[in-house]
């Protein structure tokens, strides 16, 4: 059975779950590996109020026994602390009194939510239905799916981290920094920056707009290093990795562009400075770019391509990049329609973020650790994390003897 995740359970709910399904029995699992990237997506310069509320566990209900994986669907728990103040809200009972429940409806979208669509989509009368799941809080389960398929990754030496790249107009020069330099600088600053003599210009940014009522997006890159050459296909559209990676961080909320290696730029230049030439020797690793995983040898000087050909990972560090716009919810509320009343109002605010760049990144590297964790497993599939090593280790064997 493929990898698989699926996640339920509303903003304002009493809890969310993820599912994980194809696990490998024997992966060493805790509830710390997963509670780590959930912190990790909680913190960032110019989030809202709700992270001061939420401190995210997630608890395994399900598929571990003593520490390792059983083989079986995987179940995490997040509790919502917030429940409390909405158990009347978000009751799955009956309304007691319809009118005292029509009252409290939802019935002004807010510009850039999916709640116009969505209450026509589905024939609600609330946007509450809607907005409750189409929030960004669904993506704490998200990262905690992730967080398992990190951990196998972690096992065959793959490691995925992000690091932002600009905010609103303030961009980081990154050059001449290795990747390694990035990580660290990244994990400890609050702008998720990989150079952080660019945070005041950041901070100054999202001050502006927070002053302005206003919100910032930005860019992020996501990095998986020591990836090995082979994962996806070209054989079929739905096999492509490049494909599958683009649709799964295009899914987090608010991302609106999805770019690999040069992306767009790659289309302003000419092929000669654009494709990676190609090299052999395999017993000098030190000219090979840092980041590169087994190929059996070859490698390039240049990741333009940013670990990716015709679909198939080609052993270089795997790039992606992210646009996210900014949050849709304002303080300084755009105009709005009552789609009950058709009268004209100031959309409705829901407490929110001014800027949520750092956080979206962590979410970037759960969807892209996932893709590859399924990628992975397709190539080196096993009941029992033995049979994906024995698997993988015959694979590298392979390509060191061609």
């Amino acid at each position: 059975m493929a990898l698989h995740y699926v996640t339920a359970g509303e903003s304002h709910g009493p809890q969310l779950t993820a599912i994980v399904t194809g696990l490998p029995a024997g992966l060493p699992l805790t509830e710390d590996d997963i509670a780590r990237d959930l912190a990790r997506r909680q913190v960032g310069y110019g989030r809202g109020g709700r992270m001061a509320i939420e401190r995210d566990r997630g608890r395994i209900c399900s598929g571990v026994r003593s520490g390792l994986t059983l083989g079986s669907p995987l179940t995490i728990v997040i509790e919502n602390r917030d429940w409390p103040n909405w158990q009347e809200v978000m009751s799955a009972a009956p309304a007691a009194d319809d009118a005292e429940s029509k009252a409290r409806a939802v019935t002004r979208p807010r510009p850039g939510h999916a709640d116009l669509p969505g209450v026509l989509k589905w024939r609600q009368h609330d946007a509450r239905n809607i907005l409750e799941r189409a929030s960004a809080r669904e993506t704490a389960a998200r990262v905690a799916a992730a967080a398992v398929a990190r951990q196998l990754l972690a096992e065959f030496g793959i490691e995925v981290f992000s690091h932002v790249i600009s905010i609103g107009d303030a961009t980081a020069d990154r050059s001449g920094l290795t990747w390694a330099a990035i990580r660290e600088a990244a994990e400890s600053s609050p702008f998720r920056v990989g150079n952080r003599a660019y945070e005041e210009a950041m901070k100054a940014a999202v001050d502006r707009a927070a002053a302005e009522g206003d919100t910032l997006g930005g860019i992020f890159e996501v990095v998986a290093a020591g990836v090995p050459v082979g994962l996806g296909s070209c054989m079929e559209s739905a096999a492509r990795l490049d494909g599958q990676l683009a649709g799964a961080v295009m899914s987090i909320q608010a991302i609106k562009g999805v770019e690999i290696g040069l992306g767009f730029e790659a289309a302003h230049r000419p092929g000669s400075r654009v494709h990676d030439a190609i090299y052999f020797d395999r017993e000098h690793p030190e000219r090979y770019l840092e980041g590169h995983g087994p190929t059996g040898g070859f490698y390039r000087t240049t990741n333009d391509a940013g670990g990716l050909e015709g679909g198939i990972a080609n052993g270089e560090p795997i790039i992606v990049r992210a646009a996210m716009k900014p949050i849709a919810t304002l303080r300084r509320p755009l105009p709005s329609v009552d789609f009950e009343s058709k009268e004209a109002y100031q959309a409705a605010h829901e407490r929110s973020d001014v800027c949520a760049v750092p956080a979206a990144a962590v979410v970037g590297e759960a969807a892209v650790a996932f893709v590859l964790a399924r990628a992975f497993l397709e190539k080196f599939s096993g009941d029992h994390l033995d049979d994906v090593r024995a698997a993988y280790d015959g694979y590298v064997r392979y390509l060191n003897s061609r």
